[in-house]
């Protein structure tokens, strides 16, 4: 490290230890201060100098995984217990100073940062209609996530009042009291992919701590009403991790106010097994690398080797078809499942190759491999922000209608040109199969394509989630990678079948024809060959009797 440097650090830390005495921590208004503490300590978080004209304060703590309490009084009566928790407390009218208190409810040292914000008479008072928490105000963000889905709940807000002033009552049906007038923006902020260090966390939510920098930074998604669900659906994106805001708006006053900020990686860090820092199977990795290699194949050689192809499309179309059958049905292990889904897949490639080889029918199998490819068009398609439109997130029949018609207009147009959409299904889905191959080893975006439909297979209350991921560089790159090899892969293949055949013919087929000719054609020297059965029952004859000389022999004369 440079002198510059060591000098920044040693700054650092003397305000930080001016900041924080034993067992008490001094806060300025709207300044960010780092905290650490111990399980057996409860640390003072102390803020004066109010001004007068503030009517209320929150302050907001935030951890990267473990959780802090946060209370209004040593005793922790009244406390709440997160990795991002937040107190909001109503001054009175002569009140300049304001104290709380944290501890670590867990073992091991909790290091966090925090803020205190204040907020005039005129300003929301988030949270303060709440009726199931255990506080009076809640101004907190609570979040809830699954495999599928990141859920996002927060307490109905009040208008504000002047310190010792009588709040307005939050008992009013709706749309006859003044706070029903209010309205919520629920933003997203998206930290970098794969970073999960404290310094790049703790750099993001003093972006979007309060209300002008949640506007400037991160983005809106969703806006409420007073008389809509205090509720938001995301989709979950393990390793990723999302700052969820929400601002609560005076459309009358032109005011605002934030709540608490939270955060997620849809993930846990503790887990011994696919934890956040360990994430990704073997057994997965192992899967898509031998789908990426045969999605190669497939882009490049798939028409020219059609059984292969075969065996690949009706792979993937009974694994992707049995896994959710087998999730939906079973309790089983995941790696179980995948293992139970590649045996069942390579019977169904084997039993399309089968169909192909005895019947012939070419038609029956290219629908197959146009359904195939419809899928991947229809997913393509509701990736598009026309998937987060409200009549496809609230509804399922409206979904899977126009997905299904999208998915069976495809086949329609292999009736009519069975060549060309069978390479172009090898192109796109080939080159799609090396994206899915890549995204084991290295996060894209492109992979939500087809797993957000899966996602919504697999889970029932996944129709109102919001489907919005970030894009990245690398899914910039693996984009144009996917363009280049499914656009080479389609030009290389109908150039080189330009003068073929459409489709090879069945070889069961070619075998009758064979025996046929045979029979019939008395020049074939294979026409006067005894058959099987004769040839069979010669050799047989000829091991069991011992044939006689028919004379003498005489040797041969030099």
């Amino acid at each position: 490290m440079t002198p510059w440097t060591w000098c920044v650090v040693l700054l650092v830390l003397l305000d930080e230890a001016r900041g924080q005495t034993q067992n008490q921590v001094v806060f300025l208004l709207g300044a960010f201060r780092n905290v650490s503490f111990s399980q057996n300590e409860t640390v003072q978080a102390t803020v004066s100098g109010i001004p007068a004209q503030v009517a209320f304060i929150t302050l907001q703590f935030h951890t990267l995984h473990r959780n802090a309490t946060l209370s209004y009084t040593r005793t922790h009566g009244a406390s709440l217990t997160a990795m991002d928790p937040g107190l909001l407390s109503p001054l009175l009218p002569d009140q300049t100073s304001v104290s709380f208190f944290l501890l670590a409810p867990d073992s091991g040292t909790v290091v966090g940062t925090g803020v205190i914000l204040p907020y005039t008479s005129t300003d929301p008072v988030p949270g303060a209609c709440s009726v199931q928490s255990t506080l009076q105000n809640d101004p907190n963000v609570y979040l809830h996530y699954n495999l599928y889905e990141t859920t996002v709940r927060f307490a109905p807000a009040n208008l504000g009042s002047a310190r010792g002033a009588v709040p307005p009552s939050c008992d009013a049906p709706p749309g006859s009291g003044p706070r029903w007038r209010l309205r919520y923006d629920v933003y997203q902020y998206f930290l970098p992919w794969g970073d999960l260090s404290e310094l790049s966390l703790f750099s993001s939510l003093r972006a979007v701590a309060d209300a002008q920098g949640t506007t400037q930074n991160a983005t809106l998604v969703l806006s409420l009403s007073s008389e809509d669900p205090m509720e938001a659906v995301f989709n979950s994106i393990p390793g990723q991790g999302v700052i969820y805001s929400v601002i609560v708006r005076d459309p009358l006053l032109s005011t605002s106010s934030s709540y608490i900020p939270a955060h997620t990686y849809a993930c846990s860090f503790n887990s011994t097994l696919d934890s956040c820092l360990t994430l990704g199977k073997i057994s997965t990795k192992m899967f898509f690398t031998v789908t990426g290699l045969a999605g190669i194949f497939l882009c490049f050689f798939g028409h020219r080797f059609f059984k292969c192809e075969l065996f690949c499309m009706g792979f993937g179309f009974a694994a992707f078809l049995f896994f959710i059958l087998i999730t939906r049905m079973t309790a089983l292990d995941y790696d179980i499942r995948l293992s139970l889904c590649a045996v069942i897949g390579s019977v169904a490639g084997v039993v399309m190759v089968m169909v192909w080889w005895r019947f012939g029918s070419v038609m029956s199998c290219v629908v197959v491999v146009g359904l195939v490819l419809g899928f991947l068009l229809a997913s393509l398609v509701f990736f598009t922000p026309l998937g987060d439109l409200s009549v496809f997130r609230r509804s399922d029949v409206a979904f899977w209608v126009t997905f299904c018609c999208i998915m069976v207009t495809v086949p329609i147009f292999f009736v009519r040109w069975p060549r060309e959409g069978n390479i172009t299904a090898c192109g796109v889905a080939g080159a799609y199969a090396v994206v899915l191959a890549v995204n084991a080893y290295a996060h894209t975006t492109l992979s939500y394509i087809t797993l957000n439909v899966l996602k919504r297979l697999l889970n029932d209350h996944y129709s109102s989630t919001f489907t919005d991921v970030p894009f990245r560089t690398i899914d910039y790159v693996l984009l144009t990678v996917w363009v280049v090899l499914g656009v080479a892969g389609l030009v290389l293949q109908l150039y080189r079948e330009r003068s073929r055949p459409f489709f090879p013919p069945s070889p069961y087929t070619m075998w009758r024809q064979e025996r046929q000719r045979r029979k019939t054609n008395v020049l074939d020297p294979s026409h006067h060959a005894p058959t099987l059965p004769a040839r069979l029952l010669a050799r047989l004859r000829g091991a069991l009797h011992h044939r006689e000389p028919a004379g003498e022999y005489t040797p041969l004369l030099l």
